[in-house]
């Protein structure tokens, strides 16, 4: 006689694998590429990606010449006392060394929190990039005449600027602002 096994093997039919159906309406190519880009800056190093874009702002326009942010490196677990590394233009290492705690305090200052607490330099070649200046859009609508007899009267000229700025900004609103 033949012995039989222990638990019986089962013929089990492959159920048809059923498509989910979509969540949400289509969106446009321009919303989805913020996170596109999050997720490579992630992959080499880094959390916010502005500081790529925005290193001029925060190291000024001198260091940012001869400077430019690789990566930052976090301990495992924790979003802050990172290592930055640092790409430096040959020749210049010592005059970055001097400025390392100022740099590191304007990248703390950038983030509002000790994100980095060390900086590693490396030497390299260093790309200019110029910030990209447009110039204002065409469709604004001037400064309505009662706004702009009231501004006229502000003695600070920066004040001035700024007020004539937001009224021109509150005359091209549509409606509420959106906040968020």
């Amino acid at each position: 006689m033949t012995e039989r096994p222990a638990t019986p093997r089962l013929k089990t039919k492959a159920a048809p694998v059923q498509d989910r159906p979509r969540v949400g309406a289509p969106r446009a190519i321009a919303d989805l590429m913020p996170d596109i880009g999050r997720a490579a800056f992630r992959k080499f190093g880094f959390v916010q990606s502005s500081i790529v874009t925005r290193w001029a702002e925060i190291a000024g326009p001198q260091y940012a010449a001869i400077s430019a942010p690789e990566s930052i490196r976090f301990p495992v677990g924790k979003k802050a006392g990172g290592t930055l590394q640092l790409t430096v233009m040959s020749g210049h290492g010592p005059m970055i060394q001097h400025m390392l705690p100022d740099l590191v305090e304007r990248v703390n200052r950038f983030f509002g929190y000790a994100a980095v607490a060390k900086v590693a330099l490396r030497q390299g070649d260093i790309s200019p990039v110029q910030a990209e200046r447009r110039p204002p859009p065409r469709n604004l609508k001037p400064v309505p005449v009662d706004f702009g007899d009231s501004l006229r009267d502000i003695g600070d000229p920066e004040l001035r600027a700024v007020l004539e700025s937001l009224a021109q900004g509150l005359a091209n609103s549509t409606g509420l602002p959106k906040i968020g």
